[in-house]
């Protein structure tokens, strides 16, 4: 049996697909990181979904290219979770700023050399789906509660299977 068709790069938005949150409002930036947890500066707890660190360590390992493509307007703040995060090292491209995400996906491409069709992408919001479906990238519509790895093996089979 030939192996299946794998995705060059694997793009994940932040808001509600890796956290269960909006880092621009429902979180207040600096974070810090005390005793192993992440707090905001109103002391809050802030953890991602539980399967997330797990993903991206798994297809870490497994060789796949990870990015991030964020929307948020809360730039420093995403990078900094990311970092305390230690996600930093699982992506090799991060595209976090305000603006329509087929702008961040041709800026991938751009650095990348890959074409869309070459990318697999997760994200909780329908009008980035339809944008980047649009444009031949593979969509997975992230649900309620986030990225998991059950999500992440249904998006490789949908990709295989383009």
């Amino acid at each position: 049996m030939s192996e299946r068709r794998k995705p060059k790069l694997i793009v994940f938005d932040l808001d509600y697909t890796l956290w269960p949150f909006w880092v621009d409002t429902h979180v207040t930036p600096p974070f810090t990181k005390k005793s192993g947890k992440i707090y905001d500066k109103q002391n809050h707890e802030i953890k991602p979904y539980p399967e997330v660190s797990k993903v991206l360590s798994d297809l870490h390992s497994k060789g796949y290219e990870l990015a991030i493509a964020s929307r948020t307007s809360e730039i420093q703040g995403a990078n900094q979770l990311v970092k305390l995060l230690d996600w930093d090292k699982y992506f090799k491209y991060k595209e976090i700023y305000p603006g329509c995400k087929v702008k961040h996906f041709s800026k991938f491409c751009q650095a990348s050399g890959l074409k869309h069709e070459d990318m697999l992408f997760f994200d909780d919001e329908t009008r980035n789906i339809r944008d980047l479906s649009e444009k031949g990238v593979t969509c997975i519509l992230v649900p309620g509660e986030g990225v998991s790895e059950k999500l992440v093996d249904h998006g490789l089979e949908q990709f295989s299977q383009k």
